[in-house]
């Protein structure tokens, strides 16, 4: 029989209005004839030309003669609309797409472009896929050099439209055929060339119902020795909604076929068939043997099979030549074609695989983020490297030198005014020097420890680019961080922190301690006074005019000014010498309590203060680059998780 070009399947070498040339292989199947045609290329075999549109209506016209009702094809001008989308509106396939979608682009200033390339590609292929036609199922032809592909494509077409022989290799191009019209689209996705596209010769096998939407491809061989065979084989299986490969008693385990193309296909088992061909050259059990070690070098690849109504790739064994088991192949290739879900199971299958690819930058060790208790410690080492502590008790000590001056006695005050002088051997000069700056931490170094410890807590069990993405959003928003830690101290009345030795006497001994809100350029505002201090004040003041009533009596009288009489005056001035500090004393632990308050209020609000500071240049960026990942993560989960292949 002779090999029908169908027409109805895209720009071809023929012009219908009889201008072109038209070419045709003779009906011996040897030559080639060329002539003037206003249809398509043109056979003859017994006087009756056997292909086309002409072929057709000459059949049904035949038919009609003969008082039989022939089975009809619909001509190319009644071809029904394609229909838009294989799946339907409301099955996971959409869902999953529109997440692997947004994955996508919120993953592309995080990820690199090769990390999505295959995301990206699936997205494509399922956007052209489902423009095309739902009617048809696209079914590629794989196998092996001789392994026999081109004679089952065949016999499944019912004519010799591929080319078979001992010569290799003998496919050196895709050749489809089309059991339906309106499959020119996905032929032109597939590369196919109008004069390789044909339809099954007018028979049993062209008007099977169950092959009716088939569209046939038989590949070149996988393992040709032309570089350009092999790269044809990848594309259209990167295309197809299904493949049978088939396998010969020699090739079955050839390791190029198992690792190149079935390992990495495992995801797809539900759109594979694999047929051993050839089983006309085994002798007895031979057959099954080959069939049972065949499966099993499919199960150790992975690929799970469609046994006891299960999901997964069916696997027979036939032989093309003879057309044994033939007829079972065209029965479960029928089933598989009308149950239109081919295109659907392939989207679904490249999904998992693409998903499978992303997992490692996906999916997290453990439960990574930011808990209170690396929050709070991040508060606590800024409060250190910003004087907090140091700031707080310096405030103390500053209300209750205060305290002293206001409730203090008159000889006490000037004692401290000698050593606030600073001369040598001054208790402040001894405790600076007691050591050395240099052998602290500086208050920046603490500030970039700090910063480097939370953000390794953050991205702690992150994947590799996400806990890449968490680094960086913490050094750059600490970048400046020293700086305004700097100017919260100035503002508190503490020297710079990135300027002094964090944490060590001399820089707590520097500290002025006023509280937040003092005015610019260090000088602190005087803390408030209690209600009682005037009455202390008045008290100490009361105080120190005894001790020199009392003095100046006695002095009267030692010089003859006054009459004599030690005891009055003598107590008068016990009772102000032992009063006053009686009077500083009591103000000393009276003021304890609020001196202590205070100094704590200084401390929170200065710690607050750069927990703030850190929060907004640090934890906040780094939460939102938490936040993403979680966005992604769930879109990640939405992807995979209608997944049909286990994966």
């Amino acid at each position: 029989m002779t090999a029908v070009t169908d027409e109805d399947q895209g720009p071809g070498n023929v012009k219908g209005n009889g201008e072109g040339k038209a070419r045709g292989r003779g009906a011996d199947g040897t030559g080639a004839g060329a002539g003037t045609s206003d249809g398509a290329g043109a056979g003859r075999k017994d006087g009756r030309w056997d292909d086309g549109l002409i072929a057709r209506r000459a059949a049904a016209a035949e038919a009609r003669e003969a008082g039989e009702s022939a089975p009809r094809t619909p001509d190319r001008d009644e071809a029904q609309p394609q229909v838009e989308a294989y799946a339907p509106a409301d099955g996971p396939l959409p869902t999953r797409l529109d997440a692997l979608r947004e994955l996508v682009g919120l993953s592309r200033a995080r990820l690199d472009r090769d990390t999505l390339a295959e995301a990206g590609r699936v997205l494509d292929e399922a956007a052209a896929r489902q423009r095309l036609s739902s009617r048809h199922t696209v079914i590629a032809i794989a196998g092996a050099t001789g392994s026999g592909k081109s004679t089952l494509f065949n016999a499944l077409a019912g004519a010799p439209i591929s080319d078979t022989g001992l010569r290799r290799p003998t496919t050196s191009q895709p050749i489809a055929c089309s059991w339906t019209d309106g499959a020119a689209g996905l032929l032109d996705r597939l590369a196919v060339p109008g004069r390789l596209r044909r339809r099954p010769h007018p028979g049993t096998a062209a008007f099977d119902e169950a092959l009716q939407g088939l569209v046939l491809v038989d590949l070149p061989d996988h393992d040709s020795a032309a570089t350009e065979h092999r790269d044809q084989v990848d594309r259209v299986l990167a295309l197809v909604d299904a493949v049978i490969w088939v396998v010969d008693p020699e090739k079955y385990a050839d390791a190029a076929l198992h690792e190149r193309y079935l390992r990495p296909l495992a995801g797809h088992a539900e759109v594979t068939f694999v047929v051993l061909n050839q089983t006309d050259r085994l002798p007895g059990e031979a057959a099954d043997l080959v069939l049972d070690d065949l499966r099993r070098l499919l199960d150790e690849d992975g690929i799970a099979l469609g046994e006891h109504g299960e999901p997964g790739a069916t696997v027979m064994s036939l032989s093309a030549l003879t057309g044994d088991g033939v007829p079972e192949l065209r029965e479960m290739v029928g089933r598989f074609v009308q149950d239109r879900t081919a295109a659907t199971r392939r989207l679904s299958a490249d999904i998992d695989a693409a998903a499978a690819r992303l997992r490692p930058v996906y999916v997290a060790e453990g439960r990574p983020g930011l808990g209170e208790r690396a929050r709070e410690e991040f508060t606590d080492r800024l409060a250190e490297a910003v004087g907090a502590a140091a700031a707080g008790q310096a405030a103390e000590r500053e209300w209750r030198r205060n305290a002293s001056r206001a409730c203090g006695t008159p000889w006490l005050r000037l004692w401290r005014w000698y050593e606030n002088r600073g001369l040598p051997g001054s208790l402040d000069r001894m405790g600076q020097a007691l050591t050395p700056p240099e052998e602290e931490l500086t208050a920046r170094q603490r500030v970039e420890q700090a910063v480097r410890i939370v953000a390794d807590d953050a991205a702690d069990g992150l994947p590799g680019p996400w806990a890449q993405a968490v680094r960086e959003a913490a050094f750059t928003g600490a970048q400046g961080l020293p700086e305004a830690l700097d100017e919260l101290a100035v503002k508190a009345g503490a020297p710079a922190p990135s300027k002094r030795g964090g944490g060590t006497e001399a820089g707590q001994a520097a500290v002025v301690g006023a509280p937040l809100g003092s005015p610019p350029g260090g000088r602190p505002a005087k803390p408030p006074r209690p209600k009682w201090w005037p009455a202390a004040v008045l008290a100490q003041v009361s105080m120190t005019l005894l001790q020199i009533f009392g003095g100046l009596w006695l002095v009267g009288q030692i010089i003859g000014v006054l009459e004599p009489g030690l005891v009055t005056p003598a107590l008068i001035m016990l009772a102000g010498v032992v009063g006053g500090p009686l009077v500083e004393w009591s103000c000393a632990a009276a003021i304890r309590g609020p001196a202590r308050r205070y100094g704590q209020d200084a401390e929170r609000r200065l710690r607050e203060a750069a927990a703030g500071c850190g929060r907004a240049r640090v934890l906040d960026p780094v939460a939102a680059e938490l936040v993403r990942y979680r966005e992604v993560r769930e879109r990640y989960v939405t992807v995979t998780e209608f997944s049909t292949t286990g994966r």
